[in-house]
């Protein structure tokens, strides 16, 4: 198996077609969904989990209030958060919103 530098170098170096180019892009994608697929399987509202904002790139925990389609709904201390469901990772601590201080507990961000 290859590292993950030796592929990025074979894909940035080789002697690629862009028909070939484009079949690795749909694998990524493919393996992506089936990823965020399993992470969506795993949860449950009521689950304690754990993500990375890209905004502030702070690490940020809550508790899943919804799993839908594409996002997961994630109560946290600074309000609700519409998280793609491959950025979250699941917890065992126990974390609960009545313990956290809230801001504004109606705020919704997005991932």
């Amino acid at each position: 198996m290859r590292t993950i530098q030796e592929v990025n170098q074979a894909i940035m170096f080789g002697d690629w077609t862009n028909t070939e180019l484009s079949s690795m892009i749909d694998a990524v994608k493919w393996r992506r969904a089936t990823l965020a697929k399993l992470t969506k399987a795993s949860l449950a509202v009521g689950d304690n989990v754990n993500f990375t904002s890209s905004k502030t790139g702070m690490n940020v925990t809550g508790v899943v209030m919804k799993i839908a389609i594409k996002y997961v709904t994630v109560k946290t201390a600074q309000g609700l958060w519409r998280v793609p469901a491959n950025m979250l990772e699941k917890i065992e601590d126990e974390w609960t919103p009545d313990n956290a201080d809230f801001c504004d507990p109606g705020s919704r961000h997005h991932y």
